[in-house]
């Protein structure tokens, strides 16, 4: 590149920073909504992020596995639940949550012919909005394994039959009880930000996928993903993704947090490279979630577990701690400074870690023991926003404006 052109590209990058910063200053504040095993809350902090307001409970005593603000408008919130009463369902609320309707179709598969055993959704538990080009559509996965689109800003929801009716992928899916806490999922569903017909999904256990016409059809990409010691790699069924995100400032990397391992991948190559073998050897690269920097593709955080051979699926030693990565997965760097030094015997559900979109970045992660803690300085610095929550299922930030 000519020095003229590079002069140029550094210019425009400086002038796209400042008036990033100029857009945060301007807003109010950020929102960080959390999903439980009894309910959900909204916090709401100032510009600051230093003084926080409790919004909630919202749906006490029912479970509530994802709550997410559509960033399109500002105003949608959608709450995935499973009600005593009603069962699996979705709510939606144009109002921030003062009042919630109840969706009138929710995600469901198509009954059964007579004398057939039929699917059954037990829980929606992953809901993601649409492309900025489609302003009403949504995606959800369910567990048992099952993909669903709303094309009415989640009111009604249509089954994906490219995916859900497809008797080699039926097969990938396994059954009801394939060993997962809570049944088998379909979460980490991803809308391409360049193309609205460029999906990607993981399901646990099965593999992740992608589908190039809006999921008609789906392509596994499990090349060079690990499963579990004596089982076959190239029987999809075992592989078993525990959260994928795509980088928003470079769709064409994605990050992965697996049963066995953190992963990184680079499009169009289509083979997964295990970047957590950089991570300490006593506290391994095994967990749940996994978060990326809002606008630097080097930059993701994970949250570790125990994952030896018993799966006791808490902190490693009771020592709970963040790790970043600033050179994409070259090197690691543990964060646990205001953490608990010992007896922190949590761990961070898949869903339950997020960031938001400042800068410095926030970050936000809630716990098994029901605990909310968030960092203002990209993880330097720890501390609790809310304690003695119900278990904490999934944390997602929006920007109030």
């Amino acid at each position: 590149m000519a020095l003229g052109a590079k002069s140029e590209a550094r210019t425009k990058k400086s002038k796209a920073i400042k008036k990033h910063r100029r857009r945060l200053r301007r807003a109010d504040g950020v929102l960080v909504l959390v999903a439980t095993r009894k309910g959900a809350w909204l916090y709401r902090g100032d510009s600051s992020r230093k003084s926080w307001r409790a919004d909630g409970p919202h749906f006490l005593g029912h479970i509530v596995n994802h709550v997410v603000l559509d960033p399109r408008d500002g105003r949608t919130l959608l709450a995935a639940a499973k009600t005593g009463h009603l069962g699996p369902t979705v709510f939606r609320s144009t109002d921030f949550g003062k009042t919630w309707k109840e969706a009138a179709r929710p995600p469901a598969f198509p009954k059964a012919r007579e004398g057939e055993k039929g699917r059954v959704v037990d829980h929606t538990f992953w809901l993601t909005t649409g492309h900025k080009s489609e302003p009403d559509a949504w995606y959800a996965g369910t567990s048992p394994h099952g993909l669903f689109r709303s094309e009415d800003g989640g009111v009604s929801w249509d089954p994906l039959s490219g995916l859900n009716d497809n008797p080699q992928y039926r097969d990938w899916m396994g059954g009801p009880q394939d060993g997962t806490p809570d049944g088998p999922k379909l979460h980490s569903v991803i809308v391409d930000p360049r193309n609205a017909a460029h999906l990607y999904l993981g399901m646990s256990s099965g593999g992740v996928h992608e589908s190039m016409d809006g999921g008609r059809n789906w392509v596994p990409l499990v090349d060079g993903m690990e499963v579990v010691e004596n089982l076959d790699p190239a029987n999809i069924q075992f592989h078993d993704p525990h959260c994928v995100q795509l980088c928003p400032s470079d769709p064409d990397r994605l990050y992965q947090q697996n049963h066995c391992g953190i992963y990184r991948i680079d499009r169009p190559a289509k083979t997964w490279v295990r970047v957590g073998r950089k991570m300490p050897r006593q506290v391994g690269d095994i967990g749940f979630p996994i978060t990326v920097h809002p606008r630097d593709a080097d930059t993701a955080w994970v949250f570790p577990m125990d994952g030896t051979s018993a799966w006791p699926r808490t902190s490693p030693g009771g020592v709970p701690c963040a790790y970043v990565t600033r050179d994409g997965g070259k090197s690691w760097q543990r964060l646990d400074s205001g953490l608990p030094k010992n007896q922190g015997w949590w761990t961070v559900k898949r869903q339950a870690m997020a960031a938001d979109a400042r800068d410095p970045v926030g970050l936000y992660f809630g716990t098994t023991s029901g605990e909310l803690w968030m960092s203002g300085n990209e993880g330097k610095k720890w501390s609790a926003i809310a304690q003695h929550l119900p278990e904490i299922y999934a944390v997602e930030t929006a920007e109030l404006h």
